[in-house]
């Protein structure tokens, strides 16, 4: 597969994560020269300065994707801006947004859709891209189809299945799924892209939803999943 390294955001956003975890993350990024790392917004800087340096001496390109209003979309509107805002200025080419989950599963969906439209005018007045989370472990099908119209009026460039942190009611988190991803393909006309992220830590898992129509995959297993490939193409 052609650029197989690219469908891959290297995502670090674990609580316990340090400077050091971030070196390494980038470091690996940018020997994979994956699309981007993924990191919380108080390492966007450092992970600016570090893939800036490691692209201009290894030749990559890898961006730097922050999260806003992580890991619970609860945050008020004029929060998420803030830290939208905050990470473009430090560097954040991406900016990956939970969506206010309950008002979505409230009905309250121009509440949601302007949301959406803020954060994504901050963030394409940086030249930064907006992808949104909608956390489909805890919508149903027709939620998660209005939450991707929605994301796609409102100006999003992205929709994206997972944080990987909540919990469903059932308390079995199944991670990206193929069914949620054709379904966001489906649901979003093919007018934004869809990311998937969750529990992807194998090849398999990654082509299946490659497959299924995903454009981009966040994945902490990234360089696990690169060396499987590669062992694969031998």
């Amino acid at each position: 597969m052609k650029d197989f390294n690219k469908y891959f955001d290297h995502t670090l956003l674990r609580p316990d994560a340090t400077e050091g975890d971030i070196a390494i993350l980038c470091e690996e990024a940018c020997q994979y020269d994956f699309a981007s790392v993924c990191v919380n917004g108080c390492f966007v800087r450092e992970a600016y300065r570090l893939t800036r340096s490691l692209n201009r001496s290894l030749g990559s390109t890898v961006k730097v994707c922050a999260v806003a209003g992580f890991p619970l979309g609860a945050s008020s509107t004029s929060v998420k801006v803030f830290e939208a805002d905050r990470a473009v200025g430090d560097g954040a080419s991406e900016i990956d947004v939970v969506m206010n989950i309950g008002e979505a599963l409230t009905g309250r969906w121009d509440s949601v859709e302007n949301e959406i439209r803020s954060i994504a005018e901050i963030c394409h007045d940086g030249d930064a891209l907006l992808k949104v989370i909608l956390e489909t472990c805890l919508l149903d099908d027709s939620q998660i189809a209005e939450a991707c119209a929605r994301a796609t009026m409102a100006g999003a460039d992205f929709v994206k299945t997972s944080t990987g942190f909540a919990t469903p009611p059932e308390g079995i988190f199944p991670g990206a799924t193929v069914h949620h991803v054709k379904l966001m393909r489906k649901s979003s006309g093919g007018k934004v892209s869809i990311k998937a992220s969750g529990g992807i830590r194998s090849l398999h898992k990654a082509l299946s939803l490659i497959e299924a129509g995903a454009d981009r995959l966040g994945c902490s297993s990234s360089v696990s999943i690169m060396r499987e490939y590669e062992a694969s193409q031998l």
